[in-house]
């Protein structure tokens, strides 16, 4: 009975752990392939990088992150975007504040991860998890998740 239990307790602090204590630092970037870019702002406040970080040797896929480089603020470094990548990925700048992500694949159109970030309001994790996190509830106005 008391296995039973602290097992059941173990297994509810690491989900509670995982759900609500998330930050972008939890990527693996042992793995990590440089991605599309760099991508410079307008006026080179902001300077864009995509990284893929492979998962699942070779029956698994690649996730793409995308980390934005404030260059007028001692070059401070925020992951905006966070998903499954798929077939096409790009990424251009709309205006000074607004990067536009175009994550798709042309063949399965219900798997378009596209979307617009207000940069130091708006990310986006694909699974969710930067959304529910009490550690990151600050660093954002709007979160995105499919």
């Amino acid at each position: 009975m008391i296995a039973t239990l602290s097992g059941v307790i173990l297994v509810s602090s690491i989900y509670i752990y995982e759900a609500y204590f998330f930050t972008f630092d939890q990527i693996n970037k042992g793995y990590m392939q440089k991605g599309p870019g760099p991508v410079t702002s307008p006026t080179d406040a902001y300077t864009a990088h995509a990284y893929y970080e492979p998962y699942g040797g070779a029956a698994g896929g690649v996730n793409v992150w995308v980390e934005v480089t404030f260059n007028n603020e001692d070059n401070k470094v925020q992951t905006v975007y966070y998903g499954d990548a798929k077939s096409t990925f790009h990424m251009d700048w709309l205006d000074e504040d607004t990067l536009q992500i175009q994550n798709l694949d042309p063949d399965y159109p219900d798997s378009d991860r596209s979307i617009n970030l207000r940069i130091g309001k708006d990310i986006y994790h694909g699974f969710g998890l930067a959304c529910q996190s009490i550690l990151m509830k600050d660093e954002y106005e709007t979160c995105y998740k499919n």
